[in-house]
């Protein structure tokens, strides 16, 4: 495999942004399970973007972005809880992989290098769900993750096709 890089970003740049945007629009075109139902645009998906940029920006989420040969491959958020109650965990949101990139590991190294980075940030362990029906359970149990429950119907793709969200957690 060539050169894959995971790391935790401070400041995304516009090229950076632009990336991500790409990156976005093409996984969610791909029929990835990252909050849009195909088909959607750059233009659909830019404003959510830039309000996660928002946050993170403020310090209320955490960018990391995988890089192979110097080029973005796939990213991933930790976001951060504002309750004092919680903040030894987060949750994970949108992790992708570039579609061109997939069936090459680069999840698995993407989410290694999402530990590596909530474990820099203090954090002891780590959430997220998934969109039922696509299988994503097995990947991340590969990884340690545990599912603690389903909720029916919680995501709905279209008319008469709803979903069940299915959380996972992992301990760091």
């Amino acid at each position: 495999m060539s050169s894959a890089v995971v790391t935790a970003v401070d400041v995304v740049d516009p090229q950076l942004r632009e990336a991500m945007l790409a990156c976005w629009t093409d996984v969610s075109n791909a029929g990835g399970a990252v909050g849009f139902v195909p088909p959607v645009t750059r233009d659909v998906v830019a404003p959510v973007l830039d309000a996660l940029l928002a946050r993170a920006a403020q310090g209320r989420e955490r960018v990391v972005v995988l890089r192979v040969d110097g080029e973005l491959a796939g990213w991933a958020v930790i976001s951060l809880s504002v309750s004092p109650l919680r903040r030894h965990w987060a949750t994970v949101l949108r992790v992708q992989v570039r579609p061109d990139r997939q069936g090459q590991g680069l999840g698995r190294v993407l989410m290694t290098g999402v530990h590596a980075a909530a474990r820099d940030c203090g954090l002891e362990m780590l959430h997220l769900t998934v969109r039922g029906g696509y299988g994503l359970e097995r990947f991340y149990e590969g990884l340690g993750y545990r599912e603690f429950g389903r909720m029916p119907g919680a995501i709905r793709l279209g008319s008469g096709d709803d979903r069940e969200e299915v959380h996972l957690f992992v301990r760091l």
